[in-house]
């Protein structure tokens, strides 16, 4: 399969960022009008942007309704940066439903999340490999977090099949090259020197300089890593976000973008309501700048965002609080957004009609 694939012809409803959030799946699935078989009587089919899974109480059986509705001809899926970690097996906060030893129940966290059936793994890592990376039709692009020419370019180019041994050797080639260039030796001094302060968000961080060049340089030498999690530049201050300090800042890579074809994404944690983003573990710049949760993005307005934060619903559920964050999914082309308790429009930004 390659790996930047066919979008769907016709009506479309794109689904963000799920986060093993079934229930507010099926919801907007019965709000978007779809059976229980995955079809349409209006004929649409589905398009979810990636993230599936991670954090929300039942990633499994998000994975099995979606491998049921892209085998069956009714979906598309692109992979997410979530899915690639569990491709390479890179332990994660919120990940270790999948693994045999549950890093996450062994810290007290995650724990009502439900574990992966031992005899599914494979499934589960055949399906995410076979994911594209990103989809294209003449009028729309569908990729996790970033259209990056340069890196659909060289993943359209190489000659490696399968998407961990393009990533395996994207890896290999770069690690190399940092070793021949000696960047690892002031990381690993900083690394050293700092310590669990890495991980300490009450800590006095400064700008760690060989930290960042060599984080900023990780991100942006493997193309899989920009379409999956998008454009990262070293940052003017650290910032304490998903339980690490980071030293480079995700980047609005949508104000650069200067294509008339309209991209849809998922992955930057777009709020629909305004909330403490602190407080949900989210820290750094704010990269939507004021625009309103549904307005459409860039110097062109031609890029949706449309991850709604359903993934820190796990955090409301903790404190007992009302759902702020949403599930939510575009409707294409008549770009209305459709969330799991409530429709608005994607022009005027106003609630529509309620459930």
């Amino acid at each position: 399969m390659t790996r930047i694939a066919a979008l769907f012809d016709g009506p479309l409803d794109l689904i963000g960022d799920v986060h093993g959030e079934i229930d507010a799946l099926r919801d907007l699935l019965h709000r978007l009008g779809y059976g229980p078989d995955g079809t349409h009587p209006e004929g649409r089919r589905l398009v979810f942007v990636g993230d599936l899974c991670d954090r929300g109480p039942d990633s499994p059986a998000v994975l099995d309704l979606v491998i049921g509705l892209v085998e069956s001809g009714h979906a598309q899926c692109v992979l997410g940066n979530h899915e690639l970690n569990i491709l390479c097996g890179a332990i994660r906060e919120g990940n270790g439903w999948f693994f045999e030893h549950d890093h996450d129940r062994a810290e007290g966290k995650f724990h009502t999340s439900s574990a992966v059936d031992p005899t599914m793994r494979s499934r589960y890592l055949a399906f995410l490999e076979a994911l594209p990376l990103a989809l294209e039709g003449p009028g729309l692009r569908v990729v996790h977090a970033c259209w990056h020419a340069a890196s659909v370019g060289r993943v359209r180019a190489t000659s490696v099949t399968g998407t961990t041994a393009m990533f395996d050797q994207w890896e290999e080639e770069l690690e190399a090259k940092l070793e021949a260039e000696g960047a690892f030796v002031g990381a690993r001094d900083e690394r050293l020197a700092f310590g669990e302060l890495m991980h300490d968000p009450n800590a006095l961080m400064p700008i760690l300089p060989n930290t960042a060049v060599m984080d900023e340089t990780r991100q942006m030498a493997n193309p899989i890593r920009v379409l999956t999690s998008g454009v990262e530049r070293v940052g003017t201050a650290p910032f304490y976000s998903s339980g690490k300090w980071r030293m480079v800042e995700r980047v609005a890579w949508w104000n650069e973008y200067a294509d008339d074809v309209p991209v849809v994404i998922g992955h930057y944690w777009r709020w629909p309501y305004p909330v403490d983003r602190a407080a949900f573990g989210k820290g750094g710049p704010d990269l939507f700048g004021g625009a309103s949760f549904d307005e459409p993005l860039g110097a062109r307005k031609n890029v949706y965002c449309i991850d709604y934060s359903v993934g820190r619903r796990f955090q409301e559920r903790l404190r007992g609080t009302d759902f702020q964050t949403r599930l939510g999914a575009l409707r294409w082309p008549e770009r209305e957004v459709v969330f799991d308790d409530l429709v608005t429009s994607a022009v005027a930004g106003s609630v529509a009609r309620r459930g």
